[in-house]
């Protein structure tokens, strides 16, 4: 869907989370590549980059990859997230210039020992309930010269036809109304929430960056896609029924729970028509002062 929300519960089951994240991060990767091709002609060599909300570090690994002279710092505030980052930085062989701190953003960023050339912030900065304060966070550990890329709205996922043979036709739409729903109220009652009109570039702006640019980036796995993908679309649906079971009608209930079923001819496990359709935006801005 639209929204990773990890960085604001201090009761998950992270082994189980992890996996998901990194589930779903490893089948974003064409999509994230592309992204960090866009923003490797507008910072062609950082010597540090940090991945702000990095989770356990699939896009910090890549970073690592896109941009081999740099330094790449992931920080999360889940130490079991980012033990897995090392880890996966050790085995990809880019733990020798790869390091964490553990903490909440934005605070956290004040541990750094030099200002960044490069901060990569993908879906952390709406976890903080005062988003033009956390980029002026961002932009204030920014070198001069430095690129702030935050990657921030996009069009939810798509799965599913339209009209899928069982129950009322535009289920993924009717789950989209729900998240929203949830995350206006997630947003809500963060610690000093701040209602703000999400025009990314007028924020950056109001830190004193300059924006050099915004594009969005396409992950299109079709029909018949693989195994992978089908495990990934039915672990996100599983979690939107665990959600929004109790909200919603009796009919899209029963719906889901037969697309999440193996057995069931109709589930996203065996039906031919599954595919995944997702598209992420990133913008970016540059310290020029």
């Amino acid at each position: 869907m639209a929204h990773d929300h990890h960085h604001d519960h201090t009761d998950i089951d992270w082994s189980r989370m992890a996996q998901h994240l990194e589930t779903q991060a490893e089948l974003f990767t064409p999509l994230y590549e592309r992204a960090l091709a866009w923003l490797g002609h507008k910072q062609t060599e950082p010597g540090l980059i940090v991945d702000a909300g990095s989770g356990p570090g699939v896009l910090s690994c890549l970073l690592a990859e896109a941009f081999p002279a740099a330094r790449v710092v992931a920080v999360d505030g889940a130490e079991p997230l980012l033990e897995r980052a090392r880890a996966r930085a050790t085995r990809l062989g880019v733990g020798d210039r790869f390091d964490t701190i553990a903490g909440q953003l934005p605070g956290i960023l004040d541990d750094l020992d030099y200002p960044v050339d490069l901060l990569w912030a993908s879906r952390s900065l709406h976890h903080l309930g005062d988003q033009r304060a956390g980029i002026a966070a961002f932009a204030s550990r920014l070198a001069r010269g430095g690129t702030l890329a935050l990657m921030e709205g996009g069009l939810p996922a798509r799965f599913l036809p339209r009209d899928i043979g069982i129950g009322r036709p535009g289920l993924q739409a009717r789950l989209d109304a729900l998240e929203e729903a949830w995350f206006a109220e997630m947003r809500a009652g963060l610690a000093d929430s701040v209602a703000e009109v999400e025009d990314w570039p007028a924020l950056m702006a109001s830190a004193g960056l300059r924006h050099t640019g915004t594009r969005s980036f396409l992950l299109d796995l079709p029909a018949p896609t693989t195994d992978r993908a089908r495990a990934y679309i039915a672990a996100s649906l599983g979690r939107l029924r665990d959600v929004f079971g109790e909200q919603l009608e009796p009919d899209d209930r029963g719906t889901l729970d037969r697309l999440l079923d193996p057995e069931d001819a109709a589930s996203v496990h065996q039906r031919a028509d599954v595919f995944v359709l997702a598209v992420h935006t990133v913008h970016t801005a540059v310290r020029t002062g």
